[in-house]
Order: structure tokens, then sequence, then C-alpha cells
């Protein structure tokens, strides 16, 4: 099952001729709001595994060097935290105004599946020697996975957060 079009859609005005379906707000909201929010997300989890390591800026982080497996770890933190963000900007693109709990959480079939086909390839990618090699990664502890999880909430969230701004926000021809 793929998404129903949004509650009050067909209400809406049509788009100006003109207007292309890829606009200004689009690219805000993709690139600097989910795109950042993604960054800012990303290369925490990549630091933040370094550093636990005892990692400090200008340290060696190449093969033989002590830092080496928490470089593949970080490089692994890395990979997991793109998807993981992935996962919460999927969950935020099905609507571009109302709040996902208005058309479900659990209503997109074929995105779960996708979901779940991408965690199986990012499970795989970070825990088999094989992909391990060929990707540069090295297996994360539980508490590497602890730091990731939350990703996926957050980065829907803010997401959240500013379509419910918008929502509460007058419109141009509302009465006030």
């Amino acid at each position: 099952m793929v998404d129903s079009a949004t509650a009050g859609l067909m209400d809406r005005p049509p788009r100006p001729r003109a207007a292309g379906v890829i606009d200004r707000a689009l690219l805000v909201r993709a690139w600097l709001l989910l795109g950042g929010v993604s960054a800012v997300l990303v290369m925490g989890g990549y630091l933040f595994t370094l550093w636990q390591a005892g990692w400090h800026p200008g340290d060696p982080t190449g093969a033989g060097t002590p830092l080496h497996h928490a470089y593949l770890q970080a490089t692994a933190v890395t990979f997991a935290g793109i998807v993981a963000c992935q996962i919460g900007t999927a969950f935020a693109a099905r609507t571009d105004r109302a709040s996902l709990f208005t058309i479900g959480l659990f209503t997109n079939r074929f995105l779960l599946w996708g979901i779940a086909f991408e965690l199986v390839f990012t499970a795989a990618v970070i825990y088999t020697p094989p992909l391990q090699d060929i990707f540069g990664t090295a297996a994360l502890s539980p508490a590497q996975l602890a730091i990731i999880a939350p990703f996926p909430v957050l980065v829907w969230c803010v997401d959240e957060l500013v379509r419910w701004a918008r929502r509460r926000a007058p419109h141009p021809g509302d009465t006030a």
C-alpha cells in the first residue's frame, strides 16, 4: 500500500503553471533543514566515535596505527548514521504540511519494506567481514548503535516541528 493523498490537498489552489515541482521551499527543506540536521548528527557521531577512542585532531588513523580500528568504527557509524537519517527523512517526506500522525506511521508497506532492506544491507556492510574489507567498516558496539538509534526520530521530529509551526502560522488571505 502506498500513501494516499493528503487530506485537504484538493481544497488548495493549484500551483501556478510557471512554477516547477521543485521550488525554493522544497530545496530549503531538503538541503538546509533535513540535510543540515542529518549532517550535524552524522558528523557528531563520527567525531564522538573517534574522540571516545582517544583521538585528537591530527592523530594518525591509517592502517597499522593504534586508532585505525576506531577510524573503521567511525566510518561504520557514519554509514549507519546516514542510513538512519535517511529513514527519518523518508518518513518526513511523506507529507509537506500535515502531521505524519494524521496519515499514519506504518501505512506505507512499500516504504517499510524498503527500510527493512536498507537496515539488512547496512548490517551486512558493518558486520560481514568481506563487506567490512570492501567498505572500510568495523563492527559497532551496542553503545555506538545506541548513539545512532535516535537519528531517524530526531530528523523526523525537527521536520514535524517546522510543519507544525507552518500549520499554526496565518496564511495569506486568512481573516484575523
